[in-house]
């Protein structure tokens, strides 16, 4: 499409000037709209000197006629240049070129990014699998965010934006919101029985954030940190970043071996040891009373931390939930990591660390270099929904539900996976653990059923030492009763098909 160099103004005079010929292409195909593709190939046109400043654009009707669009559409791509500063507009004289257009033009979205002219460290990363658009995805216990309490979300944040604006962004602190940290220093109290001070709880973003902060500040390179030998990768990984060694304690069904903990003390010194004592990550299993007191007097003996990892303590079926450790903790051992992301959605990013003050102050400077501060209008909003009792109704509301569905997936998987799935019906948390029948390769099954559409995990994920497993866990919280009657359908299919 070629166009004139000429002043655009409505109607437009004879021309005066040399021809300018470009060539402009729209795609429809593309989600831009079009004013914004008109906008961005004007502006690389600039930027690439084939305008120039002072160069007069065509007119509305001009340039709307040789693209057959609309002279309103033309008109809402040069407003857009002018509001960016490329263009100069001025009623009934047209649009010319800006005089000092900017030197940032927009990417155009077709344009694939150059090869990497640079080399990493390391073995190359996996490469990605490809899975079904309808694929149902339990291999985690997450919240269903369709189940979000979105209206009350909003008019909290809408609130800290506006009601409380010039506080909330005028905050910079690296600890969290103020607000936040003691309504949840309130809340840890009363639901926990942790009798936790705002000074002693650093917010961050999600739980994984905690580990990473408290490894870094905790320990050093060499350093030994004791680890559930069936466990938490992800925790494994922040350790290893901070130089520790990761040193894997057995697991049986009452939790971590806690003897054989001491029997590694007596060989060499270790920083902290990381547990998951209310429901075992991912086996489900509780660390038994006599296990938990040895495991704390170890601590106080030894002098190592012990990282309590409370991943979904709020979700409790049946039965009384197991007091923390950080509940009762006299020696001031325990370092207590929870997740406020469990409670509503994965995608709301907030976790929070509660422990002694010298540990806290100094994981905040670390998250200064890292992060700097947290979102404190969201920050401020989740303060107001602890104040005003709306995350305890969430949670009400949603125990009801995750019951429901957490017996709808036991119904479904005894009803098509009985006779190779054995597993106890969880009390709480948000995810089952099941043994498989000897025989049955667990990870070719989770491949097979990947390709199904359905994405568990198999035991291998959770082993440290990278060995097979005769177990999986599934999660039971993100999707309805009949989708998960249709995650079992779907699984028992897989193994079928599985050699």
């Amino acid at each position: 499409m070629a166009m004139h160099r000429k002043h655009a103004c409505e109607p437009e005079g004879p021309a005066v000037m040399s021809v300018w010929k470009p060539t402009l292409f729209l795609d429809p195909s593309r989600s831009e709209p079009v004013y914004l593709q008109i906008a961005h190939a004007l502006m690389r046109e600039i930027s690439r000197g084939r305008l120039n400043p002072g160069d007069a654009l065509p007119g509305y009707r001009t340039l709307g006629e040789q693209l057959g669009i609309s002279r309103n559409t033309v008109m809402s791509a040069y407003r857009e240049l002018q509001a960016e500063g490329w263009v100069i507009s001025t009623p009934g004289e047209g649009s010319v070129v800006a005089p000092d257009p900017p030197i940032r033009v927009s990417a155009d979205p077709k344009q694939s990014a150059p090869a990497m002219g640079f080399d990493l460290p390391g073995a190359a990363d996996p490469e990605s699998v490809t899975t079904p658009g309808s694929l149902l995805k339990v291999a985690s216990g997450l919240p269903d965010p369709r189940l979000l309490p979105g209206a009350e979300l909003a008019r909290a944040y809408r609130r800290a934006l506006t009601l409380n604006a010039q506080a909330n962004l005028l905050i910079e602190d690296p600890q969290g919101h103020p607000k936040l940290r003691e309504s949840l220093a309130r809340m840890l109290a009363s639901t926990r029985g942790i009798p936790a001070q705002p000074e002693q709880i650093l917010i961050t973003r999600g739980s994984q954030m905690a580990h990473f902060l408290a490894a870094q500040a905790l320990m050093s390179p060499g350093d030994g940190v004791g680890v559930e030998a069936l466990g938490h990768r992800g925790a494994w990984e922040a350790f290893a970043q901070a130089g520790a060694r990761n040193l894997p304690i057995p697991v049986d069904a009452q939790g971590m071996r806690v003897e054989a903990l001491a029997e590694l003390l007596r060989f060499e010194p270790i920083r902290a040891v990381f547990v998951t004592p209310d429901r075992h990550y991912p086996t489900l299993v509780p660390l038994s009373p006599e296990r938990r007191a040895r495991l704390m007097a170890l601590a106080r003996e030894h002098r190592f931390a012990v990282l309590e990892n409370a991943q979904d303590t709020e979700f409790q079926f049946e039965g009384r939930a197991l007091a923390p450790l950080a509940a009762e903790d006299p020696g001031g051992v325990v370092v207590h990591v929870g997740t406020l992301s469990k409670i509503f959605s994965p995608n709301l990013r907030l976790g929070f660390v509660h422990g002694p003050l010298p540990l806290v102050k100094r994981m905040t400077a670390l998250r200064q270099a890292l992060d700097r501060q947290g979102d404190m209008v969201l920050e401020r909003a989740f303060a107001e929904l602890i104040d005003d009792g709306e995350i305890l109704r969430h949670l009400n509301r949603m125990h009801q539900s995750y019951r429901k569905r957490r017996d709808a997936l036991c119904e479904s998987l005894r009803k098509h996976l009985g006779d190779v799935l054995t597993f106890k019906v969880p009390v709480g948390g948000l995810a089952l653990w099941a043994e498989v029948a000897e025989g049955i390769d667990v990870d070719r099954w989770a491949a097979r059923a990947l390709e199904g559409g359905v994405a568990f995990r198999s035991g291998r994920h959770f082993s440290f030492d990278g060995s097979a497993v005769q177990g999986l866990r599934i999660g039971f919280s993100n999707y309805s009763e009949p989708e998960l009657e249709e995650v079992a359908i779907r699984m028992a299919a897989a193994l079928k098909e599985s050699p």
